[in-house]
């Protein structure tokens, strides 16, 4: 007598009551991780867990953290940017501040990407500011 197991979907419910179940249980983190890759993926932008060293992307993300710190006796701006599937850094030379690059602000972010002490690092992209409303 063989046990023939039972497939994974005949246990689990379907549809939008198992999307209803996800979403109770999930936690905030992960529900906004959500959002956000959906969000990426809507407006074309690479994932940046895809971005590999050297590749010009286009990336979006909301800012988690902005702080001011030295490169070289220079200046620099860094944020750290997350699209829900890995965090980039995003830094621009030579500024102390740039208005409206305030962590919780989504933008948008192009460049080549590089890679230092083996996180992704963005140097001086071109950036869009995404609408406050769209938040």
């Amino acid at each position: 007598m063989s046990a023939v197991p039972r497939s994974e979907k005949a246990e689990r419910p379907s549809g939008r009551f198992r999307r209803m179940l996800d979403r109770l249980s999930s936690s905030q983190q992960d529900l906004e991780s959500e959002e956000l890759q959906e969000d990426s993926q809507a407006s074309g932008c690479t994932r940046i867990s895809d971005c590999n060293d050297r590749q010009i992307v286009k990336v979006t993300g909301t800012l988690r953290t902005v702080t001011l710190r030295p490169r070289a006796g220079v200046p620099a701006l860094e944020a750290e940017l997350f699209d829900g599937t890995a965090p980039l850094d995003v830094v621009w030379l030579g500024r102390r501040s740039i208005v409206g690059i305030e962590p919780g602000r989504k933008l948008i972010a192009s460049g080549r990407i590089a890679m230092s002490h083996g996180r992704r690092v963005l140097f001086n992209p071109k950036y869009e500011l995404r609408p406050l409303g769209k938040e």
